[in-house]
């Protein structure tokens, strides 16, 4: 099989329909088919931060229902999805822009959203292994220890927000080590959750997040061709938002 794996989104759905539409996929009965029968891939984030998250979860709610959704929930997911239940969390970094959209749906269209997305969540795996577990999309890595063993809460920690050390940038996100740096497994991993200026390819590795909500690109690596191909963001560009690594 042949896949083109989409870095975060983040509500970046115009430039989401733009990425696929050069990808060669067309919007058939609101699902995106491939004419060589290629199959789209997610990194996770979908929502919050961008303007159009609610319609970005609709065309991932309708590749769900049909069968053909491969998606690796991040951070952000998982935010939304305890919102959805009820749990009390702070409307911060992204959130608030997803509630917005929510909150001017009539009361029942926004109940049925959340009820929806709850079940979306649920049926999601924590990471997605492809190709016999040679190929491993991981919202924000994983490392060789932690591939194939039963999940625990540190697997998840790692998966869902990466190599954190417990320390906090001055603007209050989490300090997050280089961990594919020092990734020395066989199955090659697609990230991101990490914003960078372009794809980084390191060891066994890549990461896909360059930014479209940030002003950057939506990318998508072609497997097993290993090319990136990535359309232009149409929101505001925030230098202070990548990482770039040494």
């Amino acid at each position: 099989m042949k896949y083109d794996i989409i870095g975060d989104i983040h509500g970046c759905f115009a430039e989401l329909i733009e990425l696929i539409t050069s990808l060669g996929y067309t919007i058939k009965n609101g699902l995106p088919i491939h004419s060589e029968g290629r199959q789209l891939a997610f990194v996770g984030d979908a929502t919050d931060r961008g303007p159009d998250s609610l319609q970005t979860m609709q065309l991932l709610f309708s590749m769900q229902e049909a069968g053909i959704l491969l998606y690796a929930p991040g951070n952000h997911c998982n935010k939304l999805y305890r919102y959805a239940k009820g749990n009390k969390v702070q409307q911060t970094h992204g959130l608030e822009t997803t509630v917005a959209e929510l909150d001017s749906l009539p009361t029942n269209k926004k109940e049925e959203f959340l009820l929806r997305y709850q079940s979306f969540y649920e049926n999601l795996p924590l990471y997605v292994s492809l190709e016999n577990g040679k190929l491993i999309i991981a919202h924000a890595g994983i490392p060789k220890r932690m591939i194939g063993v039963p999940v625990s809460k540190s697997i998840r920690t790692f998966v869902l927000y990466g190599d954190i050390s417990g320390k906090t940038l001055p603007d209050g996100r989490p300090e997050r080590r280089d961990w594919a740096k020092h990734y020395d497994g066989d199955p090659f991993i697609v990230y991101g959750h990490t914003p960078v200026p372009v794809a980084r390819f390191v060891k066994n590795t890549v990461n896909i997040d360059t930014g479209c909500v940030f002003g950057g690109k939506l990318s998508a690596l072609r497997y097993p061709e290993m090319e990136i191909r990535s359309v232009p963001s149409r929101q505001p560009f925030q230098p202070d938002r990548f990482t770039r690594f040494e």
